[in-house]
């Protein structure tokens, strides 16, 4: 019974992941005009959705894909408990990355893994977004977004194994587990892939 719920609360992190945020936005946005997958890096995201079509289109697809993360390891919480929240969280980046509906072809994963970062351990959140900034402000890095990203994700692995270890307090998220630490290195593997496809 419990290797199916948490199944299930994988399989409906996924579906949600899945969910086309960008292309709704940017249909409405553009009436149809603009594919993100055919237009500017051919992206579904919304750092293509902002270039191309403006902070609003831009920062709604950003807020869209940041609630996907959340709501679907709220939903693997209530499913499958703080297994099933973290895995459905990595599975909603996966669905993100990978959508089925779409030829397996999706965003980076970024924006889902905030929202998953800011629902299963909400205590490291704050550290994450100062290491993303910082190797972003640096105007001696090359490939800021590459270089934010690999930081910020090693600094996420991490940040998981010492809460996990040390067993701090983590905000309205889970109990620190070794869940952590892992669904951390799964999405995180995922959205490197994701970036160095790209690059």
């Amino acid at each position: 019974m419990r290797r199916t719920t948490v199944a299930g609360a994988a399989m409906l992190g996924y579906l949600i992941g899945t969910f086309p945020t960008a292309d709704l936005v940017a249909r409405r946005a553009s009436g149809g005009r603009v594919d993100l997958r055919r237009s500017g890096s051919g992206n579904p995201g919304g750092a293509n959705t902002l270039k191309l079509l403006g902070r609003r289109a831009g920062y709604t697809v950003m807020a869209g894909d940041i609630g996907k993360g959340a709501v679907a390891s709220g939903v693997g919480a209530l499913v499958g408990g703080p297994a099933g929240a973290h895995l459905a969280g990595s599975a909603s980046v996966i669905g993100h990355c990978f959508p089925v509906w779409n030829g397996f072809r999706g965003g980076k994963g970024v924006a889902a893994s905030v929202g998953q970062c800011l629902a299963t351990f909400p205590a490291y959140f704050p550290i994450d977004v100062g290491v993303a900034a910082l190797a972003m402000a640096n105007p001696r890095v090359k490939q800021r977004a590459l270089t934010a990203t690999l930081a910020s994700c090693a600094m996420w692995v991490l940040g998981g194994l010492v809460w996990w270890r040390k067993g701090w307090p983590n905000l309205w998220g889970p109990t620190p587990g070794s869940g952590l630490p892992l669904a951390a290195a799964v999405s995180s593997s995922v959205i490197v892939s994701r970036f160095l496809a790209a690059a």
